[in-house]
């Protein structure tokens, strides 16, 4: 059954504005998995611009489904993550100032300056996934570094100008899911996935998580939380069963 993992990291984005103790990531937390989520994410940035240390180590104690962090590829985010030991790490190519996360790994550029922070973490028993582009290339590479995940980037998709280019792109995220699946890979997608545009990402039969922040986040601005949760699920599993 796939499995919907929501990043809370604009509540903290939020609670940042104002520089207050509130809203809490935590809080947030326990309202997400009440509403179904199966898993949390946040991405610990090395600027600590919205997520802090702190945040992981108390989701680390009140998480009650599967917490993911997100976080760049360097030695010291590396430290961080093994002493808080989340279920997964996702790294991902961060840059200094961007908004969002621009764009998923080259890995056969850039799969060797990564592979030491997996091996790293492995030992520490944290598994590995990578954010990478949708390419079959990709996903041969990651099997070869022993990736245990890949989250494929669906930004391509969710903004492709036009139908036709949605469903190019939407055929590329098919085509390395599965044979992510036939390498034996882990398969989840997520980047600017909303309500309107994931049912036919979630008809993939290969992808087994969806990673969700943003959407989610402004839908509980208006109707919590909670409930916000429970109507993406809801989504998902009515495309699964497509």
């Amino acid at each position: 059954m796939a499995r919907l993992s929501v990043n809370v990291d604009h509540i903290a984005t939020l609670r940042e504005l104002r520089g207050t103790k509130f809203p809490d990531p935590a809080l947030a937390t326990y309202l997400a998995e009440l509403g179904g989520a199966d898993g949390i994410t946040v991405h610990l940035r090395q600027d600590k611009r919205h997520i802090k240390d702190r945040d992981l180590f108390l989701l680390r104690q009140t998480v009650q489904t599967h917490l993911t962090l997100e976080m760049a590829a360097s030695e010291g985010m590396a430290q961080i993550a093994l002493k808080a030991v989340p279920d997964m790490v996702t790294l991902v190519p961060e840059r200094s100032g961007e908004n969002t996360t621009e764009r998923g790994f080259n890995l056969e550029q850039e799969g060797n300056d990564i592979q030491p922070i997996i091996k790293k973490l492995q030992e520490g028993s944290v598994e590995v996934s990578i954010f990478v582009d949708p390419t079959e290339t990709n996903m041969r590479v990651a099997g070869e570094l022993g990736a245990d995940f890949v989250e494929l980037n669906t930004t391509y998709f969710a903004e492709a100008s036009d139908f036709e280019k949605e469903l190019e792109e939407l055929e590329k995220i098919e085509r390395a899911a599965n044979l992510a699946a036939k390498l034996k890979i882990g398969v989840a997608a997520g980047h600017a996935l909303d309500y309107q545009n994931i049912f036919n990402i979630a008809s993939i039969e290969a992808i087994e998580e969806f990673s969700i922040g943003h959407s989610i986040i402004c839908r509980a601005a208006l109707v919590g939380m909670e409930r916000a949760t429970r109507e993406m699920k809801d989504i998902i599993l009515r495309a699964a069963k497509k």
